[in-house]
């Protein structure tokens, strides 16, 4: 399969433009091809690799990728894909912003590695450096009105309300089509599939800003990916606050080894296509383990393997299946300070001094359970788990041979509800 025939058979994309002309600059050249990314937060998440690993299929294939970190249109805000205007950070704040984020993709895709690197580039570079009548004069008069209304990043946001600084980010967004063409020689723009009037625009600008474009041949595409939504309606990767960042300080690599565990039998063979580089008859073998052997999660678990090497490392899935496997057999006492502090980042944690403490008073002191006579009951009853051991006996003190690695002790009270004692 060429490199269009690989993401269609796996649904990766949305809408192309002149996919016949496209297929045949693909298979006759190297072509330069570039995704941006806006630094609204200090790092990404889930629902930003498919962009990624397009940019990485690409190279693959033999062909150019280029990585644009928003630096500029990031301190204006796109309105695509929003009902609402988003607040504008500083510019020492969207610097930070995209800093991190420019680091996070080079850890991804290797950039200025191998025969074909990915390139790094930063859009403030260019209209930092652009006054207000360049962009009018240079961009703002090969649109109308009527064009740019008749684009869904806008016509959707009429009603509610859209500003001129919103407005005009289709602007910006073309201008960064047209300096990398001129610069890179780049030909196409990938994105996600709210960016297709960003980069239809963008193609538009290109054409019109040429002086003999039929001498010049122009040839510019644009390719978009289809939106991602699990099986139960839901956007994949950031919903209700909840993201699944690819920072490890703001989501664990158990976080997001889990994560991918859990995935949904519906959606499983569909993430394998989207997001990993497994072949199409590994991924179709996968497929009927999911028919035939749902049960064993096999596929989930090649899933979860496949994205935790791709974002973190071989040792930070190693890790995440050595928590996964402590918290299933409750052999907690073989798991590290750091790996505790991965598995347990969600659970109630009650702080203590270093010293020796009845076990009755430490389980009402913090309040797993809610009276000594209680706590007497329970530890009786066989519901009280010390570190994955079963504790009967009333009077047992914890002491500093309860601690692991001198810093945590696990008290579980029945099946589920774990409370980390903290005594550093």
């Amino acid at each position: 399969m060429n490199i269009l025939d690989e993401l269609e058979w796996r649904g990766l994309i949305n809408q192309v433009t002149d996919r016949e002309g496209l297929e045949k600059l693909l298979d006759s050249q190297t072509v330069t091809l570039y995704c941006g990314f806006d630094p609204t937060a200090d790092s990404l998440h889930i629902g930003h690799l498919v962009p990624i690993v397009m940019l990485k299929r690409f190279q693959k294939a033999g062909h150019k990728p280029i990585a644009l970190v928003g630096g500029g249109t990031g301190m204006i805000g796109d309105p695509s894909g929003r009902s609402s205007e988003r607040s504008l950070n500083s510019k020492e704040v969207v610097m930070g912003f995209a800093e991190s984020i420019q680091k996070q993709i080079g850890k991804l895709v290797n950039f200025g590695e191998g025969e074909n690197p990915v390139v790094s580039r930063n859009n403030y570079d260019w209209l930092s450096n652009m006054t207000f009548i360049e962009v009018l004069r240079d961009a703002g008069k090969h649109f109308s009105i009527n064009y740019m209304l008749a684009k869904e990043s806008v016509s959707s946001r009429i009603e509610t309300g859209i500003t001129y600084t919103e407005f005009s980010y289709m602007l910006l967004q073309s201008i960064d089509f047209m300096k990398l063409y001129e610069e890179e020689n780049c030909q196409l723009q990938i994105g996600g599939s709210d960016q297709w009037g960003n980069i239809t625009a963008g193609m538009e600008l290109i054409r019109r800003t040429r002086e003999n474009p039929e001498e010049e041949d122009v040839k510019v595409f644009g390719l978009t990916v289809p939106l991602i939504t699990k099986a139960d309606g839901t956007k994949f990767g950031k919903s209700a606050g909840n993201a699944i960042w690819l920072d490890p300080e703001k989501t664990t690599p158990y976080e997001f080894y889990q994560f991918w565990i859990n995935t949904d039998d519906r959606d499983v063979v569909k993430f394998l296509r989207y997001f990993t580089f497994l072949s199409k008859e590994e991924i179709e073998e996968l497929e009927k383990e999911v028919e035939t052997q749902p049960e064993k999660r096999v596929a989930q678990k090649r899933l979860a393997e496949e994205m935790t090497i791709l974002v973190h490392s071989k040792e930070a899935l190693q890790q995440a299946i050595k928590i996964s496997d402590a918290l299933f057999s409750g052999n907690i006492k073989e798991l590290t300070v750091e790996e505790i502090e991965q598995g347990f980042k969600d659970v109630p944690t009650h702080q203590l001094e270093k010293t020796d403490i009845g076990l009755v008073d430490l389980l009402v002191q913090a309040k797993i359970s809610p009276s000594k006579r209680q706590a007497r009951e329970d530890i009786q009853n066989g519901a009280i788990y010390i570190n994955g051991e079963r504790q009967q006996d009333t009077n047992y003190e914890v002491t500093a041979a309860d601690r692991i690695g001198d810093v945590f002790t696990v008290i579980r009270r029945g099946k589920k509800k774990y409370t980390l004692i903290d005594f550093s």
